[in-house]
């Protein structure tokens, strides 16, 4: 390995350790090593001289390869490394907008025909797990028989994302297969022990299986909850609790993609008669 090679490497192995002395997710981590990395390869050069100029014709270069989030969270790595670790006096760079893409929601018959779809009493579980709860994937997967407080109606996420505990709503009508689940005898102390992946594909092929045009992932439940549960006329800082988002504004996305009350709307030219 060439000595800029190995300096690299130490550059990346002290961003490994700060990002994980902050708290950071792996896939956080993992997304702010694969972009400085980039970067390193495509300055040439000692991150000591890198400047401003360097950064601009990096994330320039991205421009039509990347899409405007990717090059977004691409300055929010540098950024992080260079301005927060490094300290050196960036000023503000102007990247291209965040598209506002509105996520994909299914109506409540589509939740429905997706639950019939699923192909066991396992992944029906999960289907209705993640709708009615709103738990990320990863939070569902993660899930342990402590975390559920059943005759409560309730369960806990530990350390979820922004390492937060937070509380979650357990419907009436999974009572009895929660428990069941809490009584077996198992090598897991997980409710659900397998990966984030086996879920994802399970969800696609059941989406396959019920007909349903819209691409369907899990998090697709997470946002038919949300939705649902503004139609329903639930306070959207209750949900933004429910959701662990941070900022209300990452919630009030939904008052965007609820549309039941928008069709209640009658047209002008239907009242012209």
């Amino acid at each position: 390995m060439t000595r800029k090679g190995r300096a690299n490497m130490e550059e990346l192995a002290n961003l490994r350790n700060e990002l994980k002395l902050r708290g950071c997710s792996e896939k956080t981590i993992k997304v702010y090593l694969f972009f400085n990395e980039k970067f390193l390869n495509y300055a040439n050069k000692n991150s000591f001289y890198v400047n401003e100029a360097d950064i601009k014709s990096y994330l320039s270069s991205m421009i039509g390869k990347y899409e405007n989030s990717s090059i977004n969270l691409a300055y929010s790595a540098l950024r992080f490394y260079y301005q927060d670790m490094l300290k050196k006096d960036l000023k503000e760079i102007k990247v291209p907008k965040r598209e506002r893409k509105m996520p994909s929601v299914l109506t409540r018959d589509e939740i429905k025909r997706l639950i019939e779809a699923s192909g066991s009493n396992k992944s029906r579980l999960i289907i209705k797990l993640l709708y009615s709860t709103g738990l990320r994937v990863s939070e569902l997967v993660n899930l342990e028989k402590k975390d559920l407080e059943v005759d409560e109606k309730i369960g806990w996420v530990r350390r979820g994302k922004g390492a937060k505990d937070r509380i979650f709503i357990l419907p009436e009508s999974l009572k009895e297969d929660l428990n069941e689940i809490l009584k077996k005898e198992s090598g897991s102390e997980r409710i659900f022990p397998v990966t984030v992946r086996a879920i994802q594909k399970m969800v696609k092929n059941t989406s396959k299986r019920s007909g349903i045009k819209k691409k369907v992932s899990p998090h697709t439940l997470r946002h038919s909850y949300a939705t649902h549960l503004l139609e329903s006329g639930v306070d959207i800082r209750k949900i933004q609790e429910l959701l662990g988002h941070s900022n209300l504004q990452t919630t009030q996305i939904y008052t965007h993609v609820s549309t039941e009350e928008l069709k209640k709307i009658k047209s002008p030219l239907d009242s012209l008669s």
